[in-house]
């Protein structure tokens, strides 16, 4: 076990304070700090005590670190990668891709030459990026297309001119080809005509707000766009988010995305656990690379009636230990709160782990070692390892991250 220093990403959405103060780190920081990595990718791995990064650890021992399982199943690389996330603006709306899809675009983008670092590049990799967050603050995001039966009620509730048609169309076509053609029309729609379809809905969903209030069925769905128009006046990213399912997440509960499920992250902060990928498919609400033909490829337009996950008991083994299941082999993710004045809890791990304090202090032990985490600290567990045990005085919450079970038994490439 070795405490794990993480890779900072400061990207423009995020918060000064949030991470900062989480971490007990200087706040504000003088820049956004929008994710911490604590993982082996590529573009970012983690630090290592001995200043080695953990994918050249890995490198150096594959079986040792990973186990013959992981590395039969899944190559001599880490298949997951755990972030801590602060978003105080809304992030790109985005998909990742399936593994088949990804393979291919990375092919493809190699084949014209462009440079794996490049801005106009989608694919940084060959993995897939399914993912899930579990919030630690309230926690606001669009995820995956809403039921279209519940779009058409919220159009109807905005009663915007320019959208009746968009209405109609949904209504006459309730099912995955109607979400398709209303998206593609609203992605690829003139920027003439956009700026006026997004200053009515602006109208629409002010006017709404102020008959029905700030209480009312579709008002978080008004304020958001209102919000996103304010910023990007002309993009279609405004009009996809009328699709979208908006969810608000209490602190502890989680949002799973599979392959090809649009979505944008508004705000908060959360854990998020994905496959080992930096894979980006981007559609809109950003100054970055979107592509458009790219992104209707990889997209799933079937509608998501439920995008949250719920956690549940992971079994015996570790007392209290939540689960968030999903069905991806690359990764497992639980919740363990270490209850004051309790019994040290104390587990042999089946392969590699990392391990992430969010609140209190948790100690870790292993071979007799303690390492102490903090907010925000993170230890790596190599499969090697005989026992973990974790204890705290005054009480903590640490997230284990895992690999899952394999669902072919087949490596991927």
């Amino acid at each position: 076990m070795v405490a794990l220093s993480p890779v900072v990403q400061a990207y423009a959405w995020g918060s000064r304070t949030a991470l900062p103060e989480l971490c007990g780190t200087p706040s504000p920081a003088p820049h956004p700090v929008a994710e911490h990595w604590f993982g082996a990718h590529d573009s970012g791995s983690s630090l290592c005590p001995d200043g080695r990064g953990l994918d050249a650890r890995i490198a150096a021992d594959p079986v040792g670190e990973l186990g013959e399982r992981v590395v039969a199943g899944h190559g001599g690389g880490l298949p997951f990668l755990v972030k801590l996330l602060s978003a105080e603006q809304a992030l790109s709306l985005q998909a990742h891709p399936s593994p088949d899809k990804a393979r291919e675009g990375f092919a493809a983008e190699d084949a014209r030459g462009i440079p794996v670092d490049a801005p106009d590049r989608n694919y940084r990799d060959v993995n897939h990026k399914p993912e899930i967050l579990v919030a630690l603050t309230e926690f606001h995001a669009l995820v995956g297309f809403r039921p279209v039966d519940r779009t058409v009620t919220l159009l109807d509730a905005l009663d915007v001119p320019a959208l009746r048609p968009y209405r109609d169309m949904l209504h006459g076509q309730p099912d995955a080809a109607g979400i398709r053609a209303v998206f593609t029309t609203f992605i690829t729609m003139p920027h003439l005509a956009l700026a006026t379809v997004v200053s009515d809905l602006v109208t629409g969903a002010v006017g709404y707000l102020t008959a029905a209030g700030v209480e009312a069925e579709w008002a978080a769905e008004a304020k958001t766009v209102v919000e996103l128009a304010e910023r990007y006046p002309t993009d279609p990213g405004v009009l996809g988010a009328l699709l979208l399912n908006r969810v608000a997440l209490r602190p502890g509960q989680a949002v799973y995305l599979g392959p090809g499920q649009l979505h944008a992250y508004l705000r908060g902060v959360g854990v998020e656990v994905m496959a080992n990928s930096d894979n980006v498919l981007r559609g809109g609400l950003t100054p970055k690379h979107v592509d458009v033909p790219e992104l209707m490829r990889v997209l799933e337009f079937a509608p998501l009636v439920d995008p949250t996950v719920r956690a549940e008991p992971a079994g015996r083994e570790i007392p209290g230990e939540m689960a968030y299941p999903t069905p991806e082999p690359d990764f497992a993710l639980s919740r363990i709160d270490l209850i004051p004045g309790a019994a040290p809890v104390s587990y042999r791990p089946d392969g590699p782990e990392v391990l992430l304090c969010t609140s209190g202090q948790a100690r870790v032990c292993e071979n007799g070692v303690f390492e102490t985490l903090g907010p925000g600290c993170a230890a790596w567990v190599p499969a090697s390892t005989p026992e973990v045990v974790l204890d705290s005085t005054g009480g903590a919450t640490v997230f284990r991250t895992r690999v899952g079970e394999p669902a072919t038994g087949t490596q991927r490439a």
